[in-house]
């Protein structure tokens, strides 16, 4: 008899312990939907798939106003007719099968959602998007409300430790980005799928991220690193560094394209001094900050007489809409310290382009500036899958070194090319080491056009398919220095 009610008194015990460890469990997964246990359900604010688009705008800011980890777990299209801007120690997590769908309900607007600090240059920190699947509509639009020069459809300006994952978007239009992150530290992009005419991923300055599993079928460029660009094109300049782009796919869309797999944009500007000609997109330094033009991409030349010193906003001076850009001052601008590696390239394209801008839009480089020379650019398992001839690296600003290991070469090359404005490119080293040459004839492995340039190239442990392969190299005005194990090549 004492053995029995012993078992029925443990049982009791064990069941009751388990009850409150499931009461336990259900609170921290956020069933009781308490802000203060960290989750809230962001349908208690009535967000909603039958809910207008301005109700759910509404009811959406509410949610991620709670901070914590913010979820949309039922499926459907939420209409959303504004911009939701979301803060530090946030995570908003969106179910399989949600998707947000800009509408025309008051007006047009351009991010879906963006930081709080992006207003007023102040840092978020620790935020997570997941699941975020956006529907354009048609809605492409550049209305420069928080930050001019910021246009993704979703958006970060000053961020640190910043998640995005497992992020769609297939309906881009000409003139929004689908992500677009500028003046960043720690940064993670995960499993992204974008489709459309503008870029897929682009930065602007910033250190330490990963672009990572990403499939893209875009007409401009898949992946843009910007330390310069076009005044529209970044809120900020400087140096964008430190950094992984891995298992990435560059898809046909069947279309010429105007961009590249990865765009990487450099640049560099001067101190004001009065009668200097500038014309749009030029940077200039003046009372501690960087000043931009910010005109009409007419080709119209300007003389600068009376010297930019207001502390914000936009003031035109001689008919010169000046802009201020930030407070913190750099002359240079570009990439440093970024490896790439798995990297499919199936559209018939130019896969890298490491350039200044030089046209009625931009001038990258200020003439007279200090030299932007890029840094250390590592590319690992980059296949060419295309068989076009094709250019894989098109260089068109000072590099110290690339470094292309365990890759892919088919009809692609790398080829040098010039800048007006610019006096001297500096030397460059090229490593090519434990690469398979898929082709049969002669191939151009290395072109240049630019005056006087020194390029070294060496080359390593490679393969070749056939046996009739052959590389050249085409100096032009400038000078190669071969050390190679290909033939055509071989000394």
């Amino acid at each position: 008899m004492m053995k029995i009610i012993l078992i029925i008194f443990l049982n009791f015990c064990f069941y009751t312990s388990d009850y409150n460890l499931f009461a336990t469990c259900n609170a921290a997964d956020g069933f009781n939907n308490d802000s203060s246990s960290g989750f809230t359900d962001a349908e208690s604010f009535g967000f909603l798939p039958g809910a207008t688009g301005s109700d759910n705008t509404i009811a959406l800011q509410k949610a991620v106003d709670q901070t914590g980890t913010v979820v949309v777990s039922k499926p459907g299209v939420y209409k959303m007719a504004g911009t939701v801007y979301i803060g530090s120690n946030t995570s908003l997590i969106f179910g399989n099968n949600v998707f947000l769908k800009k509408v025309n309900e008051k007006g047009e607007f351009s991010h879906v959602i963006v930081n709080k600090g992006a207003r007023t240059k102040t840092f978020d920190h620790d935020i997570t998007v997941e699941g975020l699947q956006i529907i354009v509509n048609g809605m492409d639009v550049r209305k420069f409300e928080e930050a001019y020069g910021l246009h993704g459809q979703l958006a970060f300006f000053y961020i640190k430790d910043l998640r995005i994952k497992k992020f769609r978007c297939m309906d881009l239009g000409k003139v929004q980005y689908g992500i677009h992150i500028c003046t960043f530290e720690d940064v993670i992009v995960d499993d992204v799928k974008i489709e459309g005419d503008k870029d897929g991923v682009h930065l602007g300055r910033g250190k330490r991220f990963r672009i990572s599993n990403g499939v893209f079928r875009t007409y401009d460029d898949a992946i843009a690193l910007n330390g310069h660009d076009y005044s529209v094109g970044n809120p900020e300049l400087g140096w964008i560094e430190d950094g992984v782009i891995e298992n990435c796919y560059d898809l046909d869309d069947g279309k010429k394209p105007i961009g590249y797999f990865c765009r990487i944009l450099a640049g560099a500007w001067t101190d004001w001094k009065e009668g200097m000609e500038v014309q749009q997109s030029d940077a200039v330094v003046s009372e501690g900050r960087i000043y931009r033009v910010q005109a009409k991409p007419d080709g119209t030349k300007y003389i600068s007489k009376i010297r930019p010193v207001h502390e914000t906003g936009s003031e035109t001076l001689d008919g010169i809409p000046w802009g201020v850009v930030q407070n913190d001052i750099t002359y240079t601008a570009g990439v440093r310290n970024v490896v790439f590696r798995d990297i499919f390239l199936e559209k018939p394209r130019t896969g890298f382009s490491v350039h200044f801008d030089n046209d009625r839009y931009s001038r990258s480089y200020y003439p007279g500036s200090e030299i932007p020379r890029q840094e250390q650019l590592l590319f690992d398992n980059i296949r060419v899958i295309n068989v076009q001839p094709v250019i894989l690296m098109d260089i068109g600003t000072p590099v110290d070194v690339l470094t292309i290991t365990n890759s892919t070469f088919r009809n692609s090359r790398i080829n040098f090319h010039g800048n007006k404005a610019m006096p001297d490119y500096l030397n460059t080293i090229i490593n090519i080491t434990g690469c398979v040459f898929n082709f049969s004839g002669n191939l151009d492995l290395v072109t240049n056009n630019v005056e006087n340039k020194e390029i070294l190239l060496k080359t390593s442990s490679n393969t070749e398919l056939y046996d009739d392969f052959k590389a050249n190299v085409i100096p032009g005005n400038g000078k190669i220095t071969v050390k190679s194990d290909l033939t055509g090549l071989i000394k």
